[in-house]
């Protein structure tokens, strides 16, 4: 697994070339716009080659690495941010579903050009110039806000076409994955069976259990897990309640079996990451 993020959402610029890029996943969903190098990215099983004004958006538990042709240049911007607060912040009544191209269309690239890529451009770097400024003035991190309305409006835009392909090119296997996805960001707290997803879903319990491999290379209990783990991450950075609280209240039944399946995922315990991300704010 990837890092979590502890803040609701982060913008980088970069333009240093890391030594080693793995492999990663992370619950938090990202864009990542491509300035400049020589570079082919790997999303799941696509392989895409970079071009200045490429934007990827991906959903979260996608897993993606960059591959670097040259080491000589590499500037990219990348957003992290948590669905969760921007269907709850940033989501204003009078617009669709801002998170609608990650959540149909996943993973998708997207190449800008023109007026297009100029406006990707300036809302980057006006948003990451805010997010710098935050600790100095106030203002400004309430004016990033209003900046990342506008950006997520705007890929919304330019997805209208990619996400009308999409509804005519989804399989049926995709769509019911989906939907266990669905139902389980929104029950993970609960004491979750294969039995209900087949009352839910009105599909065959095996079947769904299948298709969820095929598609996703990962098996629905494990998908709960990472899920319920994630959602421990952000309550131990942005919550006062004790560890046991927490276990509970993501899913788990017993502290045990929580204490040994974050330090498998982390490699820390609850108590080291709470202290080790506290730090970092």
């Amino acid at each position: 697994m990837g890092f979590v993020v502890a803040e609701p959402f982060t913008v980088k610029y970069s333009c240093d070339v890391p030594n080693l890029l793995p492999y990663h996943t992370h619950y938090h969903y990202e864009i990542y716009y491509f300035h400049e190098g020589h570079v082919s990215y790997l999303i799941n099983d696509r392989i895409y080659k970079l071009a200045p004004g490429d934007l990827i958006l991906m959903h979260g538990m996608t897993l993606h690495k960059a591959m670097l042709e040259r080491t000589d240049v590499y500037k990219r911007t990348i957003i992290h941010f948590e669905p969760e607060y921007v269907s709850k912040y940033i989501q204003p009544s009078y617009t669709d579903n801002l998170l609608q191209p990650f959540t149909e269309l996943k993973n998708v690239h997207l190449s800008l050009q023109g007026e297009a890529r100029k406006e990707c451009e300036a809302l980057l770097y006006k948003l990451e110039k805010l997010v710098n400024m935050k600790n100095e003035n106030a203002f400004a991190y309430q004016r990033a806000h209003v900046v990342l309305l506008e950006l997520l409006l705007f890929i919304v835009e330019q997805c209208q076409q990619p996400m009308q392909n999409q509804h005519h090119s989804t399989t049926t296997q995709e769509r019911h994955t989906q939907d266990i996805i669905t139902f389980i960001d929104q029950h993970y707290t609960e004491d979750l069976t294969l039995d209900q997803l087949q009352e839910h879903l009105h599909l065959n319990k095996y079947y769904l259990s299948k298709t969820f491999k095929e598609v996703t290379g990962t098996t629905i209990f494990q998908y709960l897990l990472e899920r319920r783990i994630y959602a421990a991450k952000l309550l131990l950075v942005d919550s006062q309640a004790s560890i046991t609280e927490i276990c509970m209240e993501v899913g788990f039944k017993h502290l045990a079996h929580f204490s040994r399946s974050f330090k498998q995922a982390t490699g820390l315990t609850a108590e080291q990451y709470r202290r080790q991300h506290r730090l970092m704010q």
